[in-house]
């Protein structure tokens, strides 16, 4: 292993996390109130659950993966990729694997806890490719000996989750796989090429169910099924609009009242909104900005390979999964079910959110 000369951590990228993920616990309060009070009988329901199963244990990782030298991610990255797609397979077993109300096999029921595999699988990819690129070197510009081998095996997970099916996950796991390809320097046409096949292969995977094509229609003409398909689109878009400027004011959203579907999940950017107004989302979204410059600012100053592709992939990964989810309620993209990352509740969400983190401020310490 190499050596590393450790330097203090990057507060400034700590600090701003923080900010966000204790501006996610705040937002959370407010959002999952209605549903909680109907559901569970309890307007605390699902902060409590938010703070017990995915910020608390998820701080301890992400003191721990912080203080711990990133070097040791690169000789256990084989075990860690092969333990999930281990998990990914379980999600597929009667009795321990579960389906939501789409039929998607994405969870796992074990000792009344639920977990959904393909969120560590983000954290497990980025480990493994980062360490199998890094390896490679320049030899991924060669399309037999290179890049065809790295996609090989960076499409195993992909594979599982299409299976599930999980599109909004399959599609952040191969936005991971081809940033990663183009952080280490592999070729433009071979990107490109990748990139058209992908194209197809989505458009065949919306022909083949009816739902997702209606999903697509409903991004393109949200107003033709208000009270079908474009319900949730249609509630969000009123639930920004009626937010305005300055917003009704925090624990005042109208929406999360049962209009609009999974306000504590995928809909909360568009509580947010309505509560805060636009001025504060801007200041949300200039946030995210700044986690995300001082993040590749961390990587473009690694000097080592594996590090350097390590700290890419997680930044992106929060990147891509944070434009799709704002891009859907927005109404830019369509409506994926991806979460917003810290602040959805998820708490294995936010857990292996947190030790991604952890990881990056160690590349900080030990680069």
């Amino acid at each position: 292993m190499r050596s590393s000369k450790t330097r203090k951590a990057d507060y400034s990228f700590i600090t701003l996390l923080f900010i966000l993920i204790f501006f996610g616990l705040m937002i959370l309060s407010s959002a999952g109130v209605a549903v909680g009070i109907r559901s569970f009988e309890d307007q605390y329901f699902f902060i409590k659950r938010q703070l017990l199963l995915g910020f608390l244990p998820g701080l301890f990782l992400f003191l721990v993966l912080a203080k711990m030298n990133y070097e040791v991610w690169r000789k256990y990255a084989t075990p860690i990729f092969g333990l999930g797609l281990f998990l990914l397979f379980l999600t597929f077993i009667p009795g321990i694997g579960s389906t939501n109300n789409t039929g998607t096999h994405s969870w796992i029921n074990m000792f009344d806890y639920s977990f959904q595999p393909a969120e560590a699988m983000k954290l497990a990819l980025i480990i493994f490719m980062s360490a199998f690129l890094a390896k490679m070197g320049s030899k991924i510009e060669n399309l037999k000996e290179g890049f065809w081998p790295a996609l090989g095996v960076g499409v195993v997970p992909i594979g599982l989750v299409i299976l599930q099916p999980d599109i909004g996950t399959t599609a952040i796991l191969f936005a991971i796989l081809i940033a990663l390809l183009f952080f280490a320097n592999a070729k433009f046409l071979h990107l490109s090429s990748l990139l058209l096949v992908a194209i197809v292969g989505f458009t065949f995977l919306v022909i083949i169910a009816p739902y997702r094509a209606e999903r697509l229609t409903t991004f393109l003409h949200p107003e033709l099924d208000p009270q079908g398909q474009g319900y949730q689109i249609n509630q969000a878009f009123l639930a920004i609009g009626s937010g305005g400027v300055f917003g009704l004011g925090f624990g005042h959203s109208r929406q999360k009242f049962q209009y609009l579907p999974e306000v504590h999940g995928d809909s909360i950017f568009a509580i947010m909104s309505e509560e805060l107004g636009f001025v504060v989302i801007m200041g949300f979204l200039f946030l995210l900005f700044l986690i995300l410059k001082q993040g590749f600012m961390i990587a473009k100053e690694c000097k080592d390979d594996f590090g350097k592709l390590l700290v890419s992939g997680i930044m992106f990964w929060f990147f891509a999964q944070s434009f799709l989810n704002i891009g859907a309620i927005v109404g830019i993209l369509p409506l994926t079910g991806v979460p917003l990352p810290f602040v959805s509740h998820g708490g294995s969400a936010l857990l292996i959110n947190m030790a991604a983190m952890g990881i990056v401020v160690s590349v900080s310490k030990h680069s």
